[in-house]
Formats: C-alpha cells, structure tokens, sequence
C-alpha cells in the first residue's frame, strides 16, 4: 500500500477522534511553548549584565530540566488515554486486512502529524510570547531592557530535539502495545474492564504507613538542614503513599459503598458506583496522579509568592541596618581598640559629608565558631565540616557575646556570675539542657533562655542554626579552644569579629554612595594594624544589594508561575480526558438504564454523585498533604530568611481557596462532558 493511504487514514483517525486529540495537541503546543520560553529566558544576553540575572538564569536552567522530564513522564501518560480510546478502532483495521506493521504506519503518521502541528504551533506562540515574558521578568527582577525582538535559535534547537525524542518514545510505546495484543481483545478493549487489584488491604495499610511517616516527618523535623535533605524524601514517600491508597483504597470504598444497600440501591448511586468499581485501579492512578499535581502546583506557587511578597523582610534579615561594618580582627583586645573607634569617626564623618544622619545604630563584639552539637556538649571535629548526612544536622554557628553588649542592644540589665550564660537559639530550634559544654572545659550553666537578639547577617548567611552564649568575659570561654583548627594548615577555629551598623535618614542612591565611600577610606585604618595584628573590616549595604536580592527572589517567583501554569494544565487535561473516557465508557450501561425508565434527570444526579465521592478527593488530599507539609515548609523558607510566618500560611490559605474555586469550575465544565456523552447527546 502506498504511503499516502496510511496517512489518509492517520488524518481521518484523528479528525474522528478530534475531542480527544484537541485537547492533545493544545496540551503538546502548550508545553512547547513553555520550554522554548524557559530555555529562551535562561539564555538571553538580557540578563547576564542585569543584577541578579545570572542567579536568575540558572533557576531557570534548572527549571528547563525539570520541565523536559515532567513533558516526557506527562505526554507518555496522556497518550495512554488515546491509545486507549483508539484500540477498538485499531483492531477493526486489523480485523478489515490491514497487518500490524500496517497499523504501525498509521500510528507513524498519526505521531508525526501531532508532533508536527505541536512543534510548528508551540514554536510559533513560543516565539511570539518569549518578548512579553522578557518583559515580564525583566519587571520582576527591577531592570530595563529595550523592546528589540530576538530570536533563540539554541532554544528552538534545544525544544525541537526534545519533543522529537518525546514522540518518538510514545510511538515506540504505541506500537509495543499494539504488536503485544491479538486484534480480538483490541475490539473487546472497551467492554473489559480491570479486575481490581489483589491484596488491597495491604496495599492501602502499607499506604497509610508511609504516608503516616512522611507527615511525621514533616511535623517533627526541628532544624532546617535537616528539612532540607529530607524533603525529597518525604515527597517521594507522599507520592508513593498517594498512589497506593488511591487505587487501593477507592477499590475499598466502591466495596464499602456496594454493601451499603441504603447507599447503593439508589438511581442516583447504583449506576456511578458500579461503573467506578470495574476500572477503579486505572481510575484510582488518575485520581492520584490530579492530587499530586495539585498539592505540586500549591507548593510551589505558594512558596515563591511569599519569598517575593516577603523579600523586604528577608533582605533586614540578612542586612540588619542600611549599612553594616563586619572587623575580623586578630585578637580580643582589637575588638575595643582604637581602630574601632577610628571606624565609628570615619563612619560620622562621611555621613555627614553626605548630608545625612545616623539612626538604630547596633553595635556588638563576638568570638564565632562552628561545631557539632551532642546532647549539651559542643564538640570539635575536622570531619564535621565534609558535610556527610549523618552530622549535618547536628552542625551549629556559635557566637560568643558580652552580656554588657546585649543588655546594650536589647535594653536589658543581665547580671552574670562565673560559668554561667544567657543562651537564644535562631531558626526556631529550642535548646533543651541546663547546662552547655564548649569542647572539653567546664560546663557553663545557663541561667536563661533570651527571648529574641538583633539580626546578624553572618546567622542569616549560614543554612545551620546558630546559637548566641552572652557571657561575662569573651577571652575566658574562647581561651581554651584556642588551640582547635579548621584545617590542617592551622587555620584557627575562633574568629573574632566587631559588628557596627546604622540606618541612614537618606534615599538608597545617598546610601549606596556613604557605603562605597567607607570601603575605600576604610583600608586606611587596616594598614595601621601592626605586623603582629590583624583587622579587616567588610562594608555591606541593603541599598546596594537590594536588586540582585529581588533578583534572586524574582527569578524564583517567575519560575514557580511558570510551572504552576504547566502544572494546572496537566491536571486539568487529565481531568478532562478521564471524563471524556469514561463517559464512553459508561455510555452503553446509561443507554441500558435509560432504556428501562432511567431519566436524564436522574443520570445527571448519578454523575454528580459519582463526582461528588471520587473525583473531590484530590482536592481534598491536596489539602491535607497541605496542611501536613506546612512545618516542613516553613523550616525550608527559614533558609531563605523569611521569618513572617504569619505571611506564609496567608499565602498558602489563599493559594488553597483561589485554586478549589479553579477546581471546582474545572469540574463543573468537564462532569457536563460527561453527561452529554453517557445522556446520548453527543456523539462522534
């Protein structure tokens, strides 16, 4: 047979099949478009002299890979819902002469067409929206650009290759299934259902475990390092749990509902339990597959819109004061020397200068070092700091403070005797012993737990908590660690630093001039350090780091829309094909009904029951993963110095109710498919 016969068919094939196909194509066009526009973001030249673009760039490199696996796993699932409904029409061509290297041509041709049409139509809309999401980032991050229009011509090579591969690797599939079944079971394809799955008992138990152990984990995770290496793994649990109890366990609920005779022997009931009972495990993979979408696309979304909304807030973390003086010095003394002092009249100097004033000045000393908390013993070990998985977690920043410095800072009158301590902990980890060993001198007893300490951009710096001692005299806890090194090479573990910072009653263009004005006169009063001290002072500013921080936060804004968007369209295409599948499905035992006296008005109720047991589920799974993973994820955003949590779980609420009214309209839309297929009044 000619090659123009096969593809005549191919052409009629999805013309026929145009509201499953329909559907297809827009979702491989859209996902087209959506990896041309990432890849062309991550590449353009418009950033890499913008601050924070590079940083920008590579979220949306890492995005790119993420979205080309989730198009490879997403499209190879979808197609299962075509292949599907196809089969019965498949065999009949066999059945009619045609062998299945023949059927292999058609499903050739029918692939090239949609990757054709996807590729030309996704590149296109791709292309033409790639300048508005320029614009659009752009605005994010806080820069300018001009509106000359660019195309990416890597980008266009990159996404092309790699749908070609996608549809390649669906027609390979296609074809083993077709070759793998006689052309009998093809055309009885649609009226054999799925034998539940066995032991499903166990199945749904062994889901319950697992998903009872990812929440554990979730709600008991105390520091943020941890959360952060075990967050995956609880979100592989969560999917693995979701799964199991989704096919099992709505197996279970269909077996539950049918012996319910009050609940089951109703018109309403009856039809939509039965009909869900058969092809529960499929059905099940599908409801699981909405929920963890959906909790996917609340995650993400919900996160980056409060790092966004909250980077004021994150950036007077990481930057206390408008300006702020970090001096390493070489020895106690130093730290209330007369350098600091030529500091503080360089500072006053300069602002003057600029026609501005000093404001919330903060001012402290402190020894810092890194070790491994035990029980209440800090302990010092070269190996701590390779970052192997079973310490990390136990890794702390430690900061030695005068007691006459906080009572300063925070407006208190401590009094300390010999060996005790003031301790506060950050990232809302709770130090649980009376008393705190430092290395192998005396315990020192701690007389109180402080309520709060004024921010410290090296804590905001460090992913590990940080633990404040406020102590009577510095040299006499530092005195005997002093020997302990990082390194071999003898580096000391100790290092003493000055912190000096003030606000400016300025706008940030004055600030960023007073900050670059005393990081150039500062190096004057280093060199008057003699041979036998060291002091190096570090000049930061909010003013001048304040767009590549928005930038940083920006760029995770943008990516977290971008796939959030991909997200919700996957889930409502599975939505969309589930309906759409089963109501053919379901078409012939409502034809039945109506047959014996079944109204539309009573199949409509059987539809909405049957949406109203199953298919809410999701949602309401969504939210439960949700709310379980809410500690978990504000431990994660602790990393990114966001303390509002109040800001979070409005966010996050929001976020939840502004997608179940999407869900709910998603449904509305696709349950009156449905209908109109299983009530008679569409047909192909």
């Amino acid at each position: 047979m000619k090659n123009g016969f096969f593809r005549t068919l191919a052409w009629m094939g999805i013309k026929k099949n145009k509201k499953l196909y329909l559907p297809y194509i827009l979702t491989c066009m859209g996902m087209v478009m959506m990896c041309y526009i990432i890849s062309f973001l991550s590449l353009s030249p418009t950033f890499k002299n913008m601050s924070g673009g590079s940083t920008a760039q590579i979220y949306l490199g890492v995005g790119f890979s993420v979205l080309c696996v989730f198009s490879l796993i997403f499209l190879f699932y979808t197609n299962s819902f075509l292949i599907r409904r196809r089969r019965k029409e498949l065999g009949l061509y066999n059945i009619l002469g045609l062998d299945k290297k023949n059927i292999a041509a058609v499903l050739f041709w029918e692939t090239l067409i949609s990757a054709v049409i996807s590729l030309t139509g996704g590149l296109t809309f791709g292309i033409l929206f790639s300048k508005f999401s320029e614009l659009a980032m752009v605005k994010v991050l806080g820069g300018t650009t001009g509106f000359a229009f660019t195309i990416g011509i890597e980008s266009i090579f990159r996404t092309a290759l790699l749908f070609l591969g996608i549809f390649a690797v669906i027609y390979i599939s296609s074809i083993l299934k077709i070759h793998l079944t006689n052309p009998i079971e093809l055309l009885k394809s649609e009226n054999t259902g799925e034998k539940p799955p066995k032991a499903n008992w166990f199945l749904a138990i062994l889901g319950v475990v697992l998903l009872a152990y990812a929440y554990y984990l979730a709600v008991t995770i105390e520091d943020p390092v941890t959360a952060l290496y075990l967050f995956f793994v609880a979100v592989i649990m969560v999917v693995i749990a979701t799964y199991m109890l989704f096919v099992s366990g709505s197996v279970t609920l269909c077996r539950i509902l049918q012996k319910n005779k009050r609940y089951y022997y109703k018109t309403n009931h009856f039809v939509s339990v039965s009909s869900m009972a058969y092809r529960m495990k499929r059905n099940g993979a599908g409801l699981a597959s909405i929920c963890i979408l959906c909790t996917a696309v609340l995650v993400m979304v919900s996160s980056t819109i409060c790092l966004y909304i909250g980077a004021e807030d994150s950036l007077r973390t990481r930057y206390p004061r408008n300006i702020n003086l970090d001096a390493v010095v070489s020895n106690v003394d130093l730290l209330s020397g007369e350098q600091t002092v030529k500091v503080q009249e360089l500072t006053d100097k300069i602002v003057e200068q600029n026609s501005a004033q000093k404001e919330n000045i903060l001012q402290y000393r402190t020894a810092a070092f890194g070790g491994m908390l035990i029980e209440n013993r800090i302990i010092f070990d070269n190996s701590v700091y390779e970052g192997s998985l079973e310490n990390i977690s136990d890794i702390w920043q430690v900061f030695i403070v005068p007691v006459s410095d906080y009572n300063s800072l925070m407006n208190k009158e401590e009094s300390l005797s010999a060996g005790e301590v003031i301790i506060y902990t950050t990232k809302e980890i709770e130090y649980e012993y009376d008393t705190i060993q430092i290395g192998d001198t005396e315990p020192l007893k701690i007389k109180k737990k402080a309520d709060d300490f004024v921010a410290n951009g090296i804590d905001a710096m460090q992913i590990f908590p940080t633990m404040y001692l406020f102590v009577e005299n510095i040299n006499e806890i530092i005195e005997p660690i002093k020997e302990y090194t990082l390194e071999d090479n003898g580096i000391g573990l100790v290092s003493l630093h000055w912190l000096y910072g003030f606000d400016l009653s300025c706008d940030e263009k004055t600030q960023i001039a007073i900050q670059d004005q005393i990081s150039q006169q500062i190096s004057l009063i280093e060199k008057q350090s003699d041979e036998f001290s060291f002091f190096h002072v570090l000049a930061e500013g909010s003013a001048k780091e304040r767009d590549g921080f928005y930038a940083r936060y920006g760029g995770m804004f943008f990516l977290g829309i971008l796939l959030g968007l991909v997200f919700i369209t996957a889930a409502v295409l599975i939505i969309y094909y589930k309906q759409v599948c089963e109501g053919y499905e379901d078409q012939s035992r409502f034809e039945i009904m109506q047959k014996v006296g079944m109204t539309k008005k009573e199949i409509k109720s059987s539809v909405n029951s049957q949406i109203l047991t199953v298919f809410f589920m999701p949602l309401i799974t969504a939210g439960i993963h949700l709310a379980f993973a809410f500690p978990l994820i504000k431990k994660l955003m602790l990393l990114f110095n966001l303390t509002n949590i109040s800001l979070l779980a409005m966010v996050t609420a929001v976020c939840y109710i502004v997608f179940a009214v999407f869900y709910v309209l998603v449904y509305k839309i696709t349950s009156h498919s449905y209908f109109s297929i299983v009530s008679g009044e569409r047909n192909e």
